[in-house]
């Protein structure tokens, strides 16, 4: 268990679980308790908790697609590329860079003023259902949402793009059939697990935003669920889906 995917592994494992502890409790507190409240402060840490976990999984993930590209197309040089003194600053700037971004988001939502009823159209305290609150202009949340889009978004996915476009590239020219099926296999449990992550915050975060009144129902509904899948759903399934 001492190579750098089982390393990876685990913290995407501690993600998955704190992901799943930093909301689930209260969601299912308020699914059999009238008075469905939560103060400013465990909103807010809620909300930091979500970010930050979320833009380091993105990290983590693209992390295990570099050490997947290593092993299947330059597996000689995997030891030397994929030691202890590559993977291990790999995972510790992913969650400081996820909790960078995280502090800044945070910091910008804690300086706006809350008025009115206060009612959080969410589950839980996700960035985009408190922003909604917010009595003041928030274009700079929405600009700085933009950016952390690009950059925990757009470019762990490029990244992971090429890396398989290179990785298939390489199977496909192993001549033997049983080859080419041991060398996707290694791939495959990392790959469901990245078009599920990314499927779900692409549709969240990257999808158009609807201005009709039917239009706007059907978007509360999705921005409630898919952070739920997101959430629970994908934290339960990634130990199924690696253990298979």
């Amino acid at each position: 268990l001492h190579t750098p995917m089982y390393f990876l592994l685990s913290h995407l494992a501690v993600i998955d679980m704190s992901y799943a502890s930093n909301s689930v409790p209260k969601m299912l507190a308020n699914l059999v308790n009238q008075n469905r409240t939560i103060s400013f402060v465990p909103c807010i840490m809620q909300t930091f908790l979500y970010l930050g976990l979320a833009a380091t999984e993105c990290l983590i993930l693209a992390a295990m697609s570099y050490d997947r590209y290593v092993a299947i197309c330059e597996p000689l040089r995997y030891p030397v590329v994929m030691s202890k003194a590559a993977y291990v600053p790999m995972a510790a700037s992913s969650w400081a860079v996820g909790g960078a971004a995280s502090v800044v988001h945070t910091s910008l939502t804690i300086q706006l003023p809350f008025c009115g009823e206060n009612i959080i159209n969410h589950l839980a305290c996700e960035i985009l259902a408190v922003l909604k609150l917010a009595c003041a202009d928030i274009s700079i949340n929405v600009i700085s949402m933009g950016v952390t889009n690009v950059i925990f978004l757009g470019v762990p996915v490029s990244f992971i793009f090429f890396s398989y476009v290179l990785i298939i590239t390489t199977i496909l020219r192993i001549p033997s059939a049983e080859g080419r099926k041991k060398a996707f296999s290694t791939c495959s449990a990392h790959l469901t697990v990245v078009v599920i992550f990314y499927g779900t915050l692409f549709f969240m975060y990257g999808k158009p935003k609807s201005r009709d009144d039917l239009g706007a129902d059907e978007q509360d509904l999705s921005d409630k669920l898919i952070p739920l899948f997101y959430g629970v759903v994908t934290p339960m399934l990634n130990p199924v889906i690696y253990t298979l």
